[in-house]
């Protein structure tokens, strides 16, 4: 008896960019590929589960069903609907929404999973995460730790039209970086410094703007035309479309252009002045350090994505003149356009997610960040002088004021572990999995890898991963994450060696939590490859970071239980900036 082979894969419809992004009146749509499962209504599968009620006005949408395989085959119910000429009945469809919701948070999922090496769990227990896609009549959607799950809101605009956040390809990917960045470094939400507190945004800004290039139809469709008095064929382009201005400028690195459009009448002139990063002018480390401005998290997250969006302009205009070789002058074949920019687009955003494993796993800094960013490709891609993604990685965080935290080698990347560690009383197919045995392996080896002994210390995370590189290069570690904290009296940081400063104001019984911790990449056999560290003793990071959350009122309101993810956003929405005390 013959059976039909299960497919791994199945393409669903959403909406590729933002519904107020059209093409001849239609709204752009496209089929996404996700990993395959016999789904449930909601749509509710193994990862991301929709349930669609709005607490505003009490109504349960019901679902749809989705059939089972059919033929080898499961089918897309919405694919006729994006294909009709006037494709505007998606927006009022409920159904529609939650498959929008589920399609674009497993397709993230996927590539986070992808690009790490293994499964990738949430920040909190339990397999599922909740998608709300009516959550609340509001103008925000924020990743809520506390209740499992992404909650989307939808609010009247300035067009008097009503705006659904579930629906902006942007603003699902950016949320669901939140959630996933949570499960993978669960410390960032801690109160350290405004890098740390913009590291989150920033991140999934570059995540949800990265992502866009891997659906090439919709590239090709939003790339800038119409520079030449000649009018081309449209599988052609111009070159003088494709500068590095007319790209920084287009709407393929703009977020979530309806949400800000329609928030300019809800909230004020400036609402959407967060979400074109790219097109930050250049900035000193003294700058960064000292403008006011750049002290709020925000603003400082912002540095980043800047950073990271204009070196991937920097590499797709090197793969485009690289095509134009021989024939400045002459128009390019579109499709080739589009296929080196999703490719750099790819390398780029798998860069940043695997960048992950490598950085601390507390008082985070661009700088390390950077440092990881180098050593994470370099692992897998050690010849990079193709299209220099590296060395035009460091000019472009230069242009920001960022430098490698590593500033003892030629490249910015993490120096190997060349300490003396003891190996003999651990056994390495445990370390692969057990917390404990790595534990163990840091104890004993506590002196050398600079631990505090009077610190409470934990290892929180042991991941196994299998890496592959562009050439297929194969790349076999082991990642695990401990933390170190401490919790004393203000008084009492004189003590450390060097001693840690308090800001003047600070009461000496005051209360204080110092953290510390690292990440340990070991290879394939067992062997401490990198120790990425910030030690709890460190006064030079620890001293600014106290000074900081003093000058932000921290000391006299308890953190946000969920991270602060829904104020964080909605301040971000009311263009807020935090309130810094000028007390020392």
């Amino acid at each position: 008896m013959s059976t039909v082979a299960r497919p791994r894969t199945r393409r669903l419809t959403i909406i590729a960019q933002d519904p107020s992004v059209r093409v001849d009146g239609r709204i752009l749509t496209t089929e996404v590929e996700v990993p395959a499962e016999e789904i449930a209504p909601g749509p509710r599968g193994y990862r991301v589960k929709v349930i669609d009620y709005d607490t505003s006005s009490g109504v349960l949408y019901q679902p749809a069903a989705y059939p089972p395989l059919q033929n080898g085959a499961y089918l897309d119910p919405f694919k006729e609907d994006a294909a009709l000429q006037d494709n505007s009945g998606l927006l009022e469809d409920p159904r529609f929404h939650q498959q929008n919701v589920y399609a674009i948070v497993m397709k993230t999922l996927a590539r986070f999973e992808f690009a790490l090496g293994r499964r990738v769990s949430w920040g909190f227990r339990g397999h599922q995460i909740h998608v709300a896609p009516h959550a609340f009549a509001d103008a925000n959607a924020f990743y809520s730790k506390r209740d499992q799950a992404l909650v989307f809101g939808y609010f009247r605009g300035l067009s008097n039209e009503l705006v659904f956040s579930c629906l902006s390809h942007d603003v699902v990917a950016h949320e669901t970086t939140h959630a996933i960045l949570d499960g993978l470094r669960n410390r960032f939400t801690d109160p350290s410094s405004p890098e740390q507190a913009g590291f989150h945004e920033g991140f999934a800004d570059v995540v949800a703007l990265l992502s866009v290039f891997s659906l090439p139809a919709i590239v090709s469709t939003l790339l800038p035309q119409g520079t030449r008095k000649t009018k081309l064929p449209p599988f052609l382009i111009d070159p003088d479309d494709l500068e590095v201005k007319a790209l920084r400028e287009s709407v393929l690195l703009g977020l979530a252009d309806q949400m800000g459009a329609e928030m300019l009448g809800v909230r004020g002139d400036r609402a959407d002045a967060l979400r074109r990063s790219v097109t930050l002018a250049t900035l000193t480390k003294r700058q960064v350090q000292t403008l006011p401005e750049f002290q709020e998290p925000h603003r400082r997250g912002e540095l980043l994505v800047a950073a990271m969006l204009n070196a991937f302009l920097q590499v797709w205009r090197a793969r485009i003149e690289a095509m134009k070789r021989g024939r400045p002058d002459a128009p390019l074949d579109r499709d080739l356009v589009v296929e080196q920019g999703a490719d750099a687009a790819d390398r780029l955003l798998t860069m940043a997610i695997r960048a992950l494993d490598y950085t601390p796993p507390t008082d985070l800094q661009f700088s390390d960040y950077l440092s990881a960013l180098l050593t994470a490709d370099k692992e897998v891609v050690p010849d990079d002088n193709k299209y220099h993604y590296r060395d035009i990685m460091r000019r472009s965080f230069a242009n920001y004021g960022i430098e490698p935290a590593s500033i003892n080698s030629s490249d910015g990347t993490w120096e190997p572990c060349n300490a003396d560690l003891t190996y003999e009383r651990s056994h390495f197919e445990s370390m692969l999995r057990e917390p404990d045995e790595v534990f163990r392996f840091i104890w004993e080896n506590r002196g050398e890898l600079q631990l505090h002994e009077q610190a409470y210390t934990k290892v929180i995370s042991v991941r196994p991963c299998l890496r592959t590189g562009p050439d297929g290069f194969v790349l076999h570690e082991t990642v695990a994450e401990y933390i170190q904290m401490i919790t004393l009296q203000a008084q009492e940081l004189q003590y450390f060696d060097p001693p840690v400063g308090k800001p003047s104001a600070m009461s000496p019984d005051q209360e204080v939590t110092i953290y510390g911790g690292g990440a340990l990449i070991f290879d394939e056999f067992g062997r401490l490859k990198y120790h990425v560290f910030n030690r709890l003793s460190n006064a030079t990071r620890q001293t600014p970071r106290l000074k900081y959350l003093w000058r932000c009122g921290y000391f006299d309101t308890a953190a946000a239980s969920d991270g602060g993810f829904s104020q964080l956003h909605l301040d971000r929405a009311l263009n807020k900036r935090s309130h810094i005390r000028e007390t020392f």
